[in-house]
């Protein structure tokens, strides 16, 4: 599937939209002019913002800018998945926040997400908080409390830039490949061996082509693209409480060691230390027993 514009429609009398959408297994590769916040809840999930592509665990909080091509953030999550979605009509920036000097920190933040800005900490929690007070608000105090939420993110240092250059659209207009074509083949292929020279001619290009391609649309290579998409069903699979040994070759490894190395090179821990950490014991009427954030926050 090439990249889509997305038409958004916003009621009658309404600066912005709150609403959860959930789609799941479409490939939803899309652009639009309305600057979005989102907020994603799975175990763990891939985003793919501009040009990054990286992985998230248990939850995201993302402002994303105008035309900046992004995928739906719960594609190919196979476990729960929770999402909250505010999206703002393509004028609010210029008729609502410009014209205020007020708002110079909250213009900034806005003009800056053509970046992708990925929050975390303190700031995620704070937000999340007031999104779902929102909910239950009439029209004013929800525009005063999107207000709210827009200077929290712009005085927090808990955030991250996504993209070290421009991403707009206006770089992807040409793409003539279907990327979705290439998310499928990997998905349905990385726990075997996915073949760059198999791929290439899928999407009628040279191996060499296709390389500088894939490179030129993600900042990734395609065997580091792969790799990262092993490491992120491999999290899932120790959720589940697999062994660290089966899920090596469940996600398409074939030495250990080489899983080891790598999933401590992506996450910062081992595959043993990561189940270790999502995995606490619980004493219930004087026997131990095992409770993990997946099945806690199921209750």
């Amino acid at each position: 599937m090439k990249i889509q514009k997305e038409i958004i429609a916003f009621d009658k009398g309404k600066s912005f939209k709150l609403f959860s959408p959930s789609l799941k297994n479409c490939f939803f590769w899309h652009y639009h002019p309305e600057i979005e916040l989102v907020y994603v809840e799975a175990n763990n999930g891939i985003r793919h913002v501009g040009k990054d592509i990286s992985a998230f665990t248990e939850s995201d909080l993302l402002l994303i800018g105008s035309n900046v091509p992004h995928l739906n953030f719960d594609y190919g999550i196979q476990t729960e998945c929770k999402q909250l979605v505010l999206q703002m009509r393509e004028n609010f920036l210029q008729d609502i926040i410009l014209p205020v000097p007020e708002f110079e920190s909250i213009r900034n933040l806005l003009e800056r997400s053509y970046l992708g800005l990925s929050f975390s900490g303190e700031t995620k929690k704070i937000i999340v908080e007031k999104l779902q007070a929102m909910k239950e608000k009439n029209s004013f105090s929800s525009l005063i409390g999107l207000i709210e939420i827009l200077q929290v993110l712009a005085d927090s240092t808990d955030v991250k830039e996504l993209n070290k250059e421009d991403t707009r659209i206006k770089w992807f207009l040409n793409d003539k490949i279907r990327m979705g074509t290439i998310y499928d083949y990997i998905h349905e292929n990385h726990d075997r061996k996915p073949n760059v020279n198999e791929i290439a001619k899928i999407v009628s290009l040279s191996t060499p082509a296709f390389c500088r391609y894939f490179k030129k649309q993600t900042n990734m290579t395609f065997t580091d693209f792969v790799n990262n998409y092993r490491i992120n069903q491999a999290k899932i699979f120790l959720l589940k409480d697999y062994s660290v040994t089966e899920v090596c070759f469940q996600v398409g490894f074939e030495s250990l060691s080489y899983f080891n190395k790598l999933f401590k090179q992506h996450t910062g821990e081992t595959p043993s230390e990561f189940k270790k950490k999502q995995f606490k014991p619980i004493e219930i009427n004087g026997r131990i027993g095992i409770i993990t954030k997946e099945s806690s926050c199921n209750k």
